[in-house]
């Protein structure tokens, strides 16, 4: 089992740059693999990105060059840096971990980005 704690979320301007932190309640290099979900109003959740414990990433398309998914390794934490944000990046991010066959997600944090 693992707790999951997002934060970092805001308001921002397009363009601008936000970086959310999920700190995780156990070690996450040895977690099968960690995501990074979004969930606009009235849409459904979409994966953003995720990273496998042997540190192979994947993007979805509409993120791809802007997004970076990374690990600390001081602390048991997973971050998301979003540049060139676009106001259709607006949506709860929530974060994600698959361990054994079970799902587990932090409570999300907003990101709203105006035009």
């Amino acid at each position: 089992q693992v707790q999951l704690v997002e934060s970092g979320g805001g308001l921002v301007q397009a363009g601008g740059s936000l970086r959310l932190s999920c700190a995780a309640s156990r070690n996450i290099f040895s977690i099968n693999i960690m995501a990074w979900y979004r969930q606009a109003p009235g849409k459904q959740r979409e994966l953003v990105a995720a990273i496998t414990s042997g540190g192979s990433t994947n993007y979805a398309e509409s993120v791809k060059g802007r997004f970076t998914i990374s690990r600390g390794y001081a602390a048991n934490t997973m971050y998301l840096q979003m540049n060139s944000l676009k106001p259709e990046d607006t949506a709860v991010y929530y974060c994600n971990a698959d361990i054994s066959y079970s799902s587990y997600w932090g409570q999300g944090t907003q990101v709203t980005v105006s035009s």
